[in-house]
Parts: structure tokens; sequence; C-alpha cells
């Protein structure tokens, strides 16, 4: 969804670096652990978005954001945090190297691990109870590979 270059590289690499938009799962999820891993430029404005309620236009607003944006002008809600919802300090960096993102969606409650340590853990918002799985492409350079959904 948007006006992105998403390609599949080898490997099993999805990749963008023009534009802005999503790759959204065609289902909805309501408790679930996401793994992923990512590789992004030290610029790079990403993110998982879970629990997206509208597909064809995922904000912030609508999904909970699983910020990847190093150069976040407020770093509170940088990489590894879940914007508006849970800051992270002090922000790890993810730039130019692999990363992995574990994040679990239990009911109201959140928990994010980044390469092994826990940026939020166990943080309560129920404002959005189901909805899809979008990652994003705002900027730089990105790269998902090994994308694993388990619902709980």
């Amino acid at each position: 969804m948007g006006k992105d270059n998403w390609r599949l590289l080898e490997g099993g690499i999805v990749q963008a670096d023009v534009g802005s938009g999503f790759l959204v799962s065609k289902q909805d999820y309501t408790d679930f652990q996401l793994k992923a891993e990512f590789w992004v430029d030290a610029t790079a404005n990403s993110g998982v978005f879970i629990r997206a309620t509208d597909p064809k236009r995922v904000t912030a607003e609508n999904a909970y954001e699983v910020n990847i944006y190093d150069t976040r002008p407020d770093p509170s809600y940088g990489t590894g945090a879940i914007v508006n919802v849970a800051k992270v300090s002090p922000m790890p960096k993810a730039g130019n190297q692999w990363n992995t993102y574990d994040i679990t969606a239990k009911g109201s409650e959140f928990t994010v691990i980044l390469n092994g340590i826990k940026t939020v853990d166990g943080v309560k918002d129920s404002k959005l109870a189901k909805g899809r799985i979008a990652l994003q492409y705002g900027g730089g350079i990105v790269k998902f590979r090994k994308v694993e959904i388990r619902p709980l």
C-alpha cells in the first residue's frame, strides 16, 4: 500500500528505498508474537505497525507503531519504542546492521525485544484490540527478512 518500491531480493529479503508505504498482512491479528529481522541504513524511517485497523491508510493513530527510526527528532519514541504509547531510554541504534525484533501483543499488554534487550516491558494500552500487521517504508534503505507471526 502506498507509493514505494518494495521488491523481493535473493535470500527472502524484501527491500524498499524509494517512496513511502507499507507491506500489509492479508488478515487481522489479535494476540500474537511477531519475530522479524530488519536492516536499515543510518537515516532510515521504518517500523512494524501492529493491529492496524484500516489496511488502506495505516497511521500511528489507527495502529501501534513499533518504531525503527534512529534519527527521529524526538528520540524518546525512536527505535525500540511504541509511538505515543511506550517511550525508550536510551534509544538503541539499529542502523547499518541486521537486527531482530520480537514483538508480543497479548490483550492490552505489549512487549518489545530488540536484539535480545527489552525496550518495552509489559506496557498496557487497550485502544486497539485487533488489526493488520504492516511493515513500513518511510525513507532511507529498509530491508526485512524472516518475518514470522505466531497467533497466541
